[in-house]
């Protein structure tokens, strides 16, 4: 079978790490790359640099990736859709849930195959803890909670922290609950003189009754990428950045003193740090894309994923600006 031909648009900050793993992966030929703002960091290779998603359109595609800015994920996607590429959009899918509806729906219309690069989701850690809880090793599910701050990145200027940076953590935790977001309270803060948020708390609760809480930011000059999902038997930490899973179990501990036999909380009990299988998760999340377009295996995430993401993150920005919950 011949190999799949792959063209890539954005050759940026994601986009050149979508060249490299393109051009090493089995079964795949990366044949066309387009950045109407130029190649600054030599990604193109020996391939002609294209200027725009008709570049890519005229080397006969077999798949695409786009990692354009998120102002222009529309546009590109749905010239990929009409023109029959399966397609996958970094995240988010795009600048706005209606635009998110859009897309989806010109691939629903086209019968093409499209998913969204929430890379995170392909991180060993996260990866490894959604296997935990489906096992049913933490029990019941109490709580997600995420910290993901560090300094402002410059290669992002056409939205804010919450739809940059806070998608990856909803999505995250709708995947590691189980279930859609039923409510979502938040507080933003513009510290650093843009026009967007760079700061974001949100608290929400799912459908299903896991409470959630979100602490992103722009402002910290400590990185930090961690998720906690608390439960009936203890909780999990996962750390993404670096690529570690910890078991924290509730003590149980006998007592012959009454009253404090009475009490229903959890001590502390033993630490496990887990043996987890480290991958590049970019690499994984391209080879599940390839995957899904031969018929192997389907684990990418689907645009309809993507949309209520971008709901959830809108309903954030809205709770901030009018100081209330915002139902979904």
């Amino acid at each position: 079978m011949a190999n799949l031909r792959a063209g890539l648009i954005g050759l940026g900050s994601m986009g050149r790490h979508h060249a490299r793993i393109l051009r090493e992966l089995d079964g795949v030929d990366l044949v066309a790359v387009a950045d109407p703002g130029g190649d600054r960091f030599g990604a193109a290779g020996d391939l002609e640099l294209g200027k725009s998603v008709d570049d890519l359109l005229a080397a006969n595609l077999d798949m695409a990736v786009v990692a354009v800015p998120t102002a222009v994920h529309e546009e590109v996607a749905i010239a990929l859709a009409q023109a029959g590429v399966p397609t996958m959009i970094e995240k988010p899918v795009a600048a706005s849930a209606d635009a998110a509806l859009r897309v989806s729906e010109a691939f629903g219309a086209a019968g093409v195959l499209a998913c969204v690069g929430h890379v995170e989701r392909f991180n060993p850690a996260i990866a490894a803890l959604r296997q935990k809880i489906e096992a049913g090793e933490l029990g019941e599910v109490f709580q997600v909670a995420t910290q993901r701050e560090g300094p402002y990145p410059a290669r992002i200027s056409d939205v804010g922290v919450v739809k940059d940076l806070a998608t990856h953590d909803i999505n995250s935790a709708q995947w590691l609950a189980g279930s859609d977001y039923d409510s979502v309270f938040a507080q933003v803060t513009h510290r650093a003189g843009r026009e967007h948020e760079d700061m974001v708390l949100a608290t929400g609760r799912m459908k299903n009754g896991v409470l959630v809480n979100h602490i992103v930011n722009w402002l910290s000059p400590k990185k930090a990428r961690q998720t906690t999902v608390t439960g009936e038997r203890g909780a999990f930490v996962a750390d993404t950045i670096n690529v570690t899973l910890k078991f924290y179990a509730n003590g149980s501990v006998p007592t012959e003193w009454e009253q404090l036999r009475q009490f229903r909380g959890v001590t502390e009990g033993d630490m496990t740090r887990l043996a987890i299988e480290t991958r590049e998760p970019l690499k994984a999340e391209d080879e599940a894309f390839r995957d899904a377009i031969l018929g192997v295996r389907d684990d990418t995430i689907s645009l309809a994923d993507g949309y209520k993401t971008l709901l959830v993150a809108e309903a954030a920005l809205t709770s901030a600006e009018t100081g209330e919950a915002v139902r979904l």
